[in-house]
Protein backbone atom coordinates (compact mmCIF):
# COMPACT_ATOMS: atom_id res chain seq x y z
CA UNK A 1 0.00 0.00 0.00
CA UNK A 2 2.44 2.71 -0.76
CA UNK A 3 6.18 3.28 -0.15
CA UNK A 4 6.68 3.28 3.62
CA UNK A 5 8.11 6.64 5.10
CA UNK A 6 11.84 6.82 5.86
CA UNK A 7 12.34 9.65 7.35
CA UNK A 8 10.54 12.13 9.67
CA UNK A 9 9.88 16.11 8.53
CA UNK A 10 12.21 17.41 10.72
CA UNK A 11 14.73 14.84 8.43
CA UNK A 12 13.38 16.09 5.11
CA UNK A 13 13.86 19.76 6.44
CA UNK A 14 17.58 19.19 7.59
CA UNK A 15 18.07 17.50 3.96
CA UNK A 16 16.58 20.57 2.48
CA UNK A 17 18.63 23.11 5.09
CA UNK A 18 21.76 21.40 3.50
CA UNK A 19 21.04 21.98 0.14
CA UNK A 20 20.84 25.63 0.72
CA UNK A 21 23.74 25.78 2.30
CA UNK A 22 25.56 24.59 -0.34
CA UNK A 23 24.16 26.47 -3.16
CA UNK A 24 26.10 29.15 -4.26
CA UNK A 25 23.99 32.57 -5.39
CA UNK A 26 26.00 32.62 -8.50
CA UNK A 27 28.13 30.75 -10.50
CA UNK A 28 31.15 32.46 -12.78
CA UNK A 29 33.91 31.48 -14.88
CA UNK A 30 36.36 33.59 -13.92
CA UNK A 31 37.18 36.62 -10.71
CA UNK A 32 37.87 38.46 -13.54
CA UNK A 33 33.99 38.76 -14.88
CA UNK A 34 32.75 41.84 -15.18
CA UNK A 35 31.00 42.09 -11.25
CA UNK A 36 32.50 44.87 -9.80
CA UNK A 37 30.16 47.79 -10.82
CA UNK A 38 26.88 45.06 -10.47
CA UNK A 39 28.72 44.44 -6.54
CA UNK A 40 29.32 48.09 -5.88
CA UNK A 41 25.56 48.63 -6.77
CA UNK A 42 24.18 46.15 -4.30
CA UNK A 43 26.18 46.88 -1.43
CA UNK A 44 29.31 44.93 -1.30
CA UNK A 45 32.41 46.46 0.00
CA UNK A 46 34.30 43.53 0.53
CA UNK A 47 35.15 40.48 -1.32
CA UNK A 48 36.49 37.45 0.20
CA UNK A 49 38.56 35.43 -2.23
CA UNK A 50 40.01 31.98 -1.90
CA UNK A 51 43.44 31.40 -3.27
CA UNK A 52 44.23 28.06 -4.41
CA UNK A 53 42.25 27.62 -7.75
CA UNK A 54 39.83 30.44 -7.89
CA UNK A 55 42.57 33.29 -8.11
CA UNK A 56 45.66 31.36 -9.08
CA UNK A 57 46.57 27.64 -9.86
CA UNK A 58 47.85 26.07 -7.05
CA UNK A 59 51.58 26.46 -6.79
CA UNK A 60 51.71 29.77 -8.62
CA UNK A 61 53.05 32.38 -6.01
CA UNK A 62 52.84 35.56 -8.18
CA UNK A 63 49.42 37.33 -8.56
CA UNK A 64 48.63 37.15 -12.40
CA UNK A 65 48.27 40.83 -14.40
CA UNK A 66 44.68 39.76 -14.68
CA UNK A 67 44.27 39.32 -10.74
CA UNK A 68 45.65 43.02 -10.12
CA UNK A 69 43.64 44.20 -12.83
CA UNK A 70 40.40 43.06 -10.79
CA UNK A 71 41.86 44.55 -7.54
CA UNK A 72 42.05 47.66 -8.96
CA UNK A 73 38.77 47.24 -10.56
CA UNK A 74 37.08 46.28 -7.11
CA UNK A 75 38.70 49.41 -5.51
CA UNK A 76 37.67 52.01 -8.01
CA UNK A 77 34.00 50.70 -7.55
CA UNK A 78 34.86 51.38 -3.21
CA UNK A 79 35.09 47.32 -2.80
CA UNK A 80 38.18 45.86 -1.31
CA UNK A 81 39.56 42.42 -1.96
CA UNK A 82 40.67 40.23 1.31
CA UNK A 83 41.92 36.70 0.51
CA UNK A 84 40.76 33.83 2.68
CA UNK A 85 42.44 31.05 2.47
CA UNK A 86 42.42 27.37 3.66
CA UNK A 87 45.92 26.93 2.92
CA UNK A 88 47.89 24.95 5.00
CA UNK A 89 51.27 25.83 3.45
CA UNK A 90 53.16 27.90 5.87
CA UNK A 91 53.28 31.39 4.16
CA UNK A 92 51.83 31.10 1.22
CA UNK A 93 48.71 33.01 1.50
CA UNK A 94 50.69 35.65 3.38
CA UNK A 95 53.29 36.34 0.68
CA UNK A 96 50.77 36.60 -2.01
CA UNK A 97 48.22 39.08 -0.07
CA UNK A 98 51.58 41.04 0.40
CA UNK A 99 52.48 41.26 -3.32
CA UNK A 100 49.04 41.69 -4.12
CA UNK A 101 48.92 44.39 -1.10
CA UNK A 102 45.54 43.46 0.18
CA UNK A 103 44.81 41.88 3.77
CA UNK A 104 44.53 38.05 4.32
CA UNK A 105 43.69 35.23 6.62
CA UNK A 106 45.75 31.64 5.99
CA UNK A 107 44.36 28.88 7.21
CA UNK A 108 41.21 30.20 7.97
CA UNK A 109 39.16 26.81 8.32
CA UNK A 110 36.49 27.64 5.95
CA UNK A 111 33.63 26.55 5.92
CA UNK A 112 34.03 27.39 9.68
CA UNK A 113 32.35 30.68 10.30
CA UNK A 114 35.58 32.48 12.33
CA UNK A 115 37.70 32.95 9.66
CA UNK A 116 35.22 34.93 7.98
CA UNK A 117 33.65 36.86 10.92
CA UNK A 118 37.17 38.07 11.82
CA UNK A 119 37.82 39.29 8.18
CA UNK A 120 34.48 41.13 8.21
CA UNK A 121 35.48 42.65 11.07
CA UNK A 122 38.67 43.58 10.65
CA UNK A 123 37.19 45.42 7.42
CA UNK A 124 34.24 46.84 9.07
CA UNK A 125 31.65 44.97 7.18
CA UNK A 126 28.69 43.07 7.79
CA UNK A 127 27.33 40.04 5.96
CA UNK A 128 25.21 41.97 3.55
CA UNK A 129 28.24 43.86 2.70
CA UNK A 130 30.29 40.72 1.60
CA UNK A 131 30.77 38.38 -0.99
CA UNK A 132 32.97 35.57 -1.15
CA UNK A 133 34.49 34.38 -4.26
CA UNK A 134 35.94 31.18 -4.38
CA UNK A 135 36.16 27.29 -6.35
CA UNK A 136 34.46 24.86 -3.86
CA UNK A 137 30.95 23.96 -2.97
CA UNK A 138 31.87 22.54 0.68
CA UNK A 139 35.05 25.22 1.99
CA UNK A 140 33.99 28.60 0.32
CA UNK A 141 30.28 28.23 -0.35
CA UNK A 142 29.11 26.67 3.06
CA UNK A 143 31.13 28.89 4.75
CA UNK A 144 30.15 31.82 2.80
CA UNK A 145 26.16 30.83 3.60
CA UNK A 146 26.70 29.96 7.18
CA UNK A 147 27.93 32.89 7.69
CA UNK A 148 25.69 35.19 6.24
CA UNK A 149 27.82 36.30 3.76
CA UNK A 150 26.69 35.78 -0.49
CA UNK A 151 28.70 33.06 -1.99
CA UNK A 152 29.62 33.26 -5.59
CA UNK A 153 31.04 30.04 -7.06
CA UNK A 154 33.97 30.32 -9.46
CA UNK A 155 34.90 27.74 -12.24
CA UNK A 156 38.61 26.13 -11.14
CA UNK A 157 41.38 27.17 -13.08
CA UNK A 158 42.83 24.02 -13.66
CA UNK A 159 41.49 20.55 -11.89
CA UNK A 160 45.56 18.75 -12.72
CA UNK A 161 47.11 16.79 -9.92
CA UNK A 162 44.87 15.44 -7.22
CA UNK A 163 43.14 12.84 -7.61
CA UNK A 164 41.07 13.71 -5.36
CA UNK A 165 39.71 16.82 -6.59
CA UNK A 166 38.23 15.23 -9.57
CA UNK A 167 35.90 13.55 -7.19
CA UNK A 168 35.09 16.57 -5.06
CA UNK A 169 34.43 18.72 -8.12
CA UNK A 170 32.03 15.58 -9.45
CA UNK A 171 30.15 15.33 -6.64
CA UNK A 172 29.68 19.23 -6.44
CA UNK A 173 28.93 19.32 -10.50
CA UNK A 174 25.05 19.47 -10.21
CA UNK A 175 25.23 22.68 -7.59
CA UNK A 176 27.24 23.93 -9.65
CA UNK A 177 24.89 23.63 -12.38
CA UNK A 178 22.22 25.25 -10.25
CA UNK A 179 24.31 28.10 -9.64
CA UNK A 180 24.48 29.09 -13.21
CA UNK A 181 20.64 30.27 -13.60
CA UNK A 182 20.53 32.38 -9.85
CA UNK A 183 20.63 35.68 -10.51
CA UNK A 184 23.34 37.99 -8.94
CA UNK A 185 23.36 38.51 -5.23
Amino acid sequence: LGYPCHGSLKDIKENVDLVVLIMPSRMIYSVMDDLDRRMEEKGVRLVLADLDNTLVPYRVTEPSRAVRQWRDALAAEGIALFLLSNSRKPGRPHSFAQKLDIPCIGHAGKPKREGFFRAMERMGVTPDQTVMVGDQIFTDVLGANRSGVTPMLVKPIRLAGNPGRYIRYAVETPFRLLGRWRPFV
